[in-house]
């Protein structure tokens, strides 16, 4: 294969699943880790994506990058809605009590799969937000309570944000927290491009008495700008791939559950 094939392979995979690894695409192709590190580099040169430790990312996913939830809800939706339903599993037969949904697709898919489920456990939950796509969702529905917590909406994420939005979950104790993320790494944890998300995310950790992340494989191993909780503030990681051993070191390391959908 020469390089000009490779590289449309790996922008193909790019495409596809937002990051490469060196070590998989020299297995894929046949070829050695330095030629694909050489490819990798020249690849960077010209713009098409953006080096990482282990591999490269398409060159949109800077540590500011910031996608429209939109436009995310359009991408990988198969994947999210199988996390969501795996994530669930969290809320168990006969519960009864609160569960704070945070704003994201992943998320907002979890709202519409949550009625069905809690008549399926007999369960119920009050459920807070201040996701406005989250509150819709249920607030249509006369089975699932829902509050919303308010603040100034960002028009990226159709989310309240703002020190009214920290001050109020600041208030609250809910018995379960789900929480989406923009990115998940060993080093870094949790972490999100703007610092207005990152401190209702932080918030929202602080307040749970237990923490459920939702983070498609396109995310494990992501870092952005604002790290919002470490790996060891929360209690399960749904996701719906195998993640590197980084991760799955440091989620052992701090007794943190790692569910696969």
């Amino acid at each position: 294969m020469y390089a000009t094939e490779r590289h449309e392979a790996i922008e193909r995979q790019l495409s596809q699943d937002g990051r490469v690894s060196v070590v998989s695409l020299a297995r894929s192709f046949g070829v050695t880790t330095e030629t694909i590190r050489r490819d990798l580099d020249a690849m960077e040169r010209s713009g098409s994506l953006r080096r990482v430790h282990g591999g490269a990312v398409s060159a949109e996913r800077g540590s500011t990058n910031e996608t429209a939830v939109t436009d995310r809800d359009q991408v990988r939706g198969a994947e999210k809605l199988q996390i969501a339903r795996r994530a669930l599993d969290a809320i168990a037969d006969g519960f009864r009590g609160s569960v704070y949904i945070d704003a994201g697709t992943t998320t907002a898919a979890l709202a519409r799969e949550l009625g069905a489920h809690l008549r399926e456990r007999g369960a119920r939950a009050e459920v807070v937000t201040h996701s406005v796509p989250v509150a819709f969702e249920l607030g249509a529905r006369s089975d699932v309570p829902v509050t919303i917590i308010g603040g100034r909406v960002r028009g990226l994420t159709a989310a309240a944000v703002g020190s009214q939005t920290v001050r109020a979950i600041e208030q609250l104790r809910p018995d379960v927290a789900i929480l989406g993320t923009n990115g998940l790494s060993a080093e870094f944890g949790l972490s999100t491009p703007d610092p207005d998300e990152a401190a209702v995310k932080r918030a929202i950790v602080s307040a749970a008495r237990r923490v459920v992340v939702l983070a498609d494989a396109s995310k494990i191993g992501d870092e952005f700008l604002v790290r919002f909780a470490g790996i060891d503030e929360v209690d399960v990681i749904v996701t719906d791939a195998p993640v590197p051993v980084s991760v799955a070191d440091a989620a052992a390391a701090a007794d943190v559950e790692v569910w696969t959908a």
